[in-house]
């Protein structure tokens, strides 16, 4: 079977040309949430999962519990176009592409900083001032503790990470000393 991120990237590049040309990023943005946590939870993910549920079924349960007000036609229909090719356990993934292909096109980076230790406000303020200042882009950060880390800040924007912690110098000490 090919790769989930394959099967979603169609569907996420269409559904952000409609949000682009409706100029309603921010309201597709909450839709794909919305819709990803519905797929999400158990018992709906193994109602969509039974061969007995067919398409139509499908659509109208995701519909329902997601509201069809708060998804519109617009929505519905993906809901429908996701049913029929069995697709709906996709919509984290494409809620994923989407929030990627948004952030490119308003020059935003996701970065997520991991602590040893809860960091202030100050200092998390000033990290994003140096990857600002590092990538020339504006950065959202979501922040999280690992005591694990033992010391230090983990970081890490796209497929580059930074790592400033006490374990990962210990790695880097312990590598090299193996030889």
């Amino acid at each position: 079977m090919a790769e989930l991120s394959t099967l979603a990237r169609p569907y996420a590049e269409a559904v952000f040309r409609l949000a682009r040309e409706g100029k309603d990023m921010d309201g597709w943005g909450g839709r794909l949430d919305l819709l990803s946590q519905v797929v999400a939870d158990a018992g709906m993910a193994a109602y969509l999962a039974d061969p007995a549920v067919g398409a139509e079924r499908a659509a109208q349960s995701v519909i329902a519990v997601a509201g069809e007000e708060g998804l519109g036609k617009l929505g519905a229909n993906l809901v429908h176009v996701l049913a029929a090719g069995r697709r709906l356990p996709l919509l984290a993934e494409i809620r994923a592409q989407f929030q990627a292909l948004k952030d490119d096109a308003e020059g935003v980076l996701e970065a997520d900083i991991v602590s040893a230790l809860p960091l202030e406000q100050g200092q998390i303020d000033a990290l994003v001032a140096a990857l600002k200042s590092r990538f020339g882009r504006d950065v959202h950060a979501r922040v999280a503790v690992d005591a694990d880390l033992i010391g230090g800040v983990v970081v890490r924007v796209g497929d580059r990470i930074m790592d400033g912690s006490v374990r990962g110098r210990l790695k880097q000490m312990a590598y090299a000393l193996r030889g």
